[in-house]
């Protein structure tokens, strides 16, 4: 089960910050195909966040194939994003394991880290100028 934590201060609509936590959720294989997510009164209660914007969440993680509203039953991933340890991507993985248990070796916490890799993601992945996308 995720739980899902809103950042209010970080720029980023509520909605896509509970997609993402998904979206991480199943690279790192704490959901997997098959579990159901909580509902959108559930997901809103605990993050005080509008039942709409979980609805839009979902609706956006059903648009990209990851997730399947099964009426009456609830909203179930489709599939999974983590990846083998013999993809493609595990060396990378492995960097960015050690550099994470490096940071926290120097003292980092887990907001820090996620902070600074959050600056530098945006910073490398920057849409070239042209509206901010929601």
């Amino acid at each position: 089960m995720v739980v899902f934590r809103i950042e209010r201060r970080s720029g980023v609509p509520a909605y896509l910050q509970i997609v993402h936590q998904v979206e991480q959720a199943l690279r790192m294989g704490a959901l997997s195909e098959g579990d159901r997510l909580p509902t959108a009164a559930q997901v809103a209660a605990d993050t005080k966040v509008n039942p709409n914007t979980t609805l839009k969440a979902y609706r956006e993680l059903e648009r990209s194939g990851l997730v399947e509203v099964r009426q009456g039953a609830g909203t179930f991933i489709t599939r999974s994003l983590a990846a083998p340890e013999d993809e493609p991507d595990s060396p990378l993985r492995t960097r960015l394991a050690d550099w994470m248990r490096e940071a926290a070796a120097i003292g980092l916490t887990e907001r820090e880290v996620t902070a600074l890799f959050e600056r530098v993601r945006a910073q490398l992945f920057a849409a070239p100028s042209g509206p901010a996308q929601e």
